[in-house]
């Protein structure tokens, strides 16, 4: 399980670590399971967002074809499945992940200052959206949003489902998927990657810990380079 305990340790480590880490326990690189385009931070400095992902899709660039009683019980309804806790993780918290509809060229902001204030009440870890992000002012600023963009309006916007697979800048999430993300972008954990995810974190920084030494040395050349490659290459992976 993603217990409390191996979510402060990968919290440690950015999601490109997290990504290399991955490519051992696949034995291989890939192109998926990975964002593959830019977002804004609502705060580089805070650490990386790790929990189980709750999904919605949301528009903006049109009024709703629902009736406003309607609007506003699946918003109600939205809420509280944002707020239930994964009945495998039981120590992971949830992570809001939000698919716009109007992206590539979202037109509304659905996060903001309440909404941040909401979510962080109801225990989420953190936001992923291919929306826009606003109040950059008021938001609170321990709780982190990787979004899209920035835009001042919240337009018409309005969620339209919750719990279903969505596609946030290249990558499909499924409701309960393991991600990790940070400013760099988001990665999903296969839940079968957990039981080595420590060791392969820990193989990979020790490797490259030989090039970035190295590197660092005042008298580093060509010659050094190769021996700290070989050094690295050594590394066995005892997996």
């Amino acid at each position: 399980m993603l217990t409390k305990k191996l979510i402060s340790f990968l919290k440690k480590y950015d999601t490109p670590t997290i990504s290399n880490a991955l490519d051992i326990y696949r034995n291989s690189r890939s192109a998926d399971g990975y964002t593959k385009y830019p977002f804004i931070s609502a705060n580089n400095k805070l650490e990386p967002i790790i929990g189980i992902a709750r999904t919605a899709k949301i528009k903006a660039g049109s009024p709703p074809t629902m009736t406003p009683d309607q609007v506003t019980s699946i918003r109600i309804n939205y809420y509280e499945y944002m707020s239930n806790t994964s009945s495998i993780h039981t120590e992971a918290p949830n992570v809001c992940i939000i698919e716009d509809l109007d992206w590539p060229n979202p037109t509304g902001s659905f996060w903001g200052e309440v909404n941040v204030a909401l979510h962080q009440g109801l225990g989420l870890a953190g936001t992923i959206t291919s929306g826009l992000l606003r109040d950059l002012d008021a938001i609170d600023k321990g709780y982190q949003v990787l979004a899209n963009g920035i835009g001042p309006s919240h337009a018409y916007v309005h969620v339209l489902e919750y719990g279903s697979s969505i596609n946030i800048h290249g990558l499909h999430v499924n409701d309960g998927d393991i991600i990790h993300a940070d400013q760099h972008g988001a990665v999903l954990i296969p839940s079968d990657a957990l039981p080595m995810i420590e060791r392969g974190i820990n193989y990979i920084t020790k490797k490259e810990k030989h090039l970035i030494d190295a590197a660092k040395q005042p008298n580093f050349d060509i010659e050094k380079l190769k021996i700290a490659w070989q050094n690295a290459a050594n590394e066995k992976w005892e997996g």
